[in-house]
């Protein structure tokens, strides 16, 4: 595993604490045009996304890049996580990731 350039777990609301920091989120993709995808976090807050897709987007989909502001992110890398995806846990994972267990993430 490369370790060289870690992204942190992030939901909407802890974005803000990485602005200019390389982070990873997944969000529901709610309408994309132009470069920019507008998205539903996983703590249902919105995101915005920009950068091109390199394929057609899923319902959910996980981005990583830069924290461009406290509400976009300026994505490099998408995977898509298809039609159905457990919001709940994924946002538990967020808030352990900074909290009481981050020294167990990169």
């Amino acid at each position: 595993m490369d370790t060289s350039n870690p992204s942190v777990f992030v939901n909407a609301e802890l974005l803000r604490m990485y602005v200019g920091r390389r982070v990873r989120a997944v969000i529901q993709v709610q309408s994309e045009g132009n470069g920019v995808i507008y998205g539903k976090s996983t703590d249902d807050n919105q995101i915005t996304v920009k950068g091109s897709p390199p394929f057609s987007l899923s319902k959910f989909v996980e981005v990583i890049g830069i924290a461009d502001t406290d509400k976009s992110i300026r994505a490099d890398v998408w995977t898509n996580f298809g039609d159905s995806f457990d919001t709940s846990t994924f946002n538990q994972l967020c808030q352990l990731a900074n909290g009481e267990f981050k020294p167990l993430f990169v």
